[in-house]
């Protein structure tokens, strides 16, 4: 039965059709949005399947496991088994082209996909999984086509900078979702590995509770599995960390096993793999439809574009404010644990998360961050490296001043700093930017008045 609200047809005061794309027939519209694999702009014939969207030279099976779960489906709406289904569900309720990208009907979906798209700009963690209620039809439509929707958006931004960090963001979702969803991640790990296996299958859990971080979830206990060796060989350069090389991996006649560990369960390991495969599949769809875009569609997704960029613009200029931060622009916080490490002192282990997650803040190199370490009494170079490199690949947000001062890494006292003192002053952060926007300040009246001295004397001519 259709819901009053969003599960009925549009209006038949509908907008007219856009010249260069199919809006006439909403199936033919269907099949080359959703179901885009031809570079012709006529529309393609329905195919059963599509083909593959990921890259030539990448690994994958063949065929994938049949997945006919509406709420799995709307819940990964990239995977290749989602097409059918959604290109199904674009008929049944006659949404075309006109309807998803100005239609009242579709204006949730238009909602969730603009959080889809701020989340890949502004979250470390990804998309956030949180979405509508996927157990109503209404809900799956909304999730569905909010995928789409923001697809487009990206395909239209023709900005492949902006389409790896929204593929990104996607995949780390998708893994999220997957280390909790252990009965689809069989089905999804076919989808994408050519050859893996669960090797053992671990006692009934409690049901995940919710806001839990990642770093929880991958210490659950799940099942043990095992993947080919040339699927891991493909996929594990593209992430850092020991435990991803081939030297440090137990290999048994063509297979990987990925053991269960305390800190890292073996399906979290899984889904992690799978993350990298759900990147590369959602990049390389999206840079193929990025060819199909018109002049019009460009027009009418001007507006999301446009937000993304501004979001993204923002994000780079603050990164390369702080990149750029000299080391007198440092707070004293870093400083004195960096002279600490230096003179011998055993700084404390959230000190020394500190120092590392502000030196990835500021894009230091590794190895001037490992070299901080190196006075330190207990130094091991293979182990500071490890761990530096771990807080740089997950982008650890640097503690402000009240977890420092709590953990006695707060060195100034009550009048010592001017800009510590401040009542605004509550993360290191915030320090960099006040000591650079004083110095903006300072400079600008010394560059004005150098330039009037310097300026030649006019000609009497």
């Amino acid at each position: 039965m259709r819901s009053k609200h969003l599960l009925r047809r549009p209006s038949q005061n509908a907008a007219e059709p856009r010249a260069g794309w199919p809006t006439s027939g909403v199936l033919a519209w269907a099949t080359q949005v959703i179901g885009w694999r031809t570079r012709s702009r006529k529309p393609p014939k329905v195919e059963l399947h599509n083909p593959w969207p990921f890259p030539r030279d990448m690994p994958v099976p063949t065929t994938p496991p049949l997945l006919t779960d509406e709420v799995t489906l709307a819940r990964y709406p990239f995977l290749p088994q989602a097409s059918d289904w959604i290109r199904t569900m674009a008929v049944r309720h006659s949404i075309d082209l006109n309807e998803l990208l100005e239609g009242t009907w579709m204006e949730q979906a238009r909602q969730r996909a603009r959080i889809r798209l701020i989340d890949s700009v502004q979250s470390k963690e990804g998309v956030q999984v949180v979405g509508g209620d996927i157990h109503t039809e209404e809900g799956r439509l909304i999730e569905a086509f909010s995928f789409y929707y923001a697809r487009l958006v990206m395909c239209a931004s023709e900005d492949e900078r902006l389409i790896a960090r929204w593929a990104q963001a996607e995949a780390a979702r998708a893994e999220q979702l997957l280390i909790q969803d252990t009965s689809n991640l069989p089905a999804v790990a076919r989808t994408y590995i050519t050859e893996v296996e669960q090797t053992s299958i671990a006692p009934s859990v409690r049901s995940t509770p919710s806001g839990m971080g990642m770093h929880q979830l991958r210490q659950r206990p799940s099942d043990e599995w095992r993947v080919g060796l040339a699927d891991f060989i493909e996929i594990c350069p593209k992430i850092t960390g020991h435990r991803w090389r081939l030297p440090n991996v137990d290999i048994e006649r063509g297979w990987v096993k990925l053991h269960g560990e305390r800190q890292y369960a073996s399906s979290a390991k899984l889904a992690r793999l799978l993350r990298e495969r759900i990147k590369a599949a959602i990049q390389a769809e999206t840079l193929e439809k990025m060819a199909e875009v018109t002049t019009d569609l460009a027009v009418r997704l001007a507006e999301p574009v446009g937000m993304v960029r501004n979001l993204m613009a923002n994000k780079t200029s603050e990164a390369i404010a702080l990149v750029g931060a000299e080391e007198s622009d440092w707070p004293p916080c870093m400083q004195k644990t960096i002279a600490d490490l230096a003179g011998g002192v055993n700084v404390n282990h959230f000190g020394r998360l500190f120092l590392a997650s502000m030196s990835a803040t500021l894009a230091l190199p590794q190895e001037s961050c490992v070299g901080f370490f190196r006075g330190a009494p207990d130094f091991s170079e293979s182990t500071t490296t490890y761990q530096v490199a771990h807080v740089y690949q997950h982008e650890y947000t640097p503690a402000g001043c009240g977890k420092l001062k709590v953990n006695h890494n707060c060195p100034v006292l009550p009048g010592d700093n001017r800009t510590c003192d401040q009542p605004w002053m509550d993360h290191p952060l915030k320090y960099i930017r006040a000591t650079q926007r004083w110095k903006r300040l300072t400079e600008r009246p010394s560059s004005n008045e150098s330039t009037e001295t310097e300026k030649p004397p006019k000609s009497d001519d």
